[in-house]
């Protein structure tokens, strides 16, 4: 999971001159499988994706590739998820 949020200083219209390349790469990772799902943060200071990636080094080199990464003006927050674990004691043989 990739946190990104609004370096401070950074203005709105520094975000939107960037957008629509940022929006097709974006697309574009998601048509290659390499982002599950996005989502748009409540505060309205970034957005919050999930990556398909073996490991957060992966999903460092899939977000520096893209416009808002490059420019610098996101802070990113990587968080390496997985399947919940207590769930296999559902499934375990007694």
């Amino acid at each position: 999971m990739v946190i990104l949020t609004v370096k401070a200083g950074v203005t709105r219209d520094q975000v939107m001159a960037v957008m629509p390349d940022e929006i097709r790469q974006t697309v574009q990772l998601y048509l290659n499988g390499k982002l599950r799902e996005w989502y748009s943060r409540s505060d309205g200071r970034g957005v919050v994706f999930l990556l398909d990636a073996k490991d957060t080094s992966e999903a460092h080199a899939i977000m520096e590739g893209l416009p808002l990464s490059k420019l610098d003006i996101m802070d990113h927050e990587y968080i390496a998820v997985g399947p919940l674990l207590p769930l296999r004691l559902l499934v375990a043989q007694p």
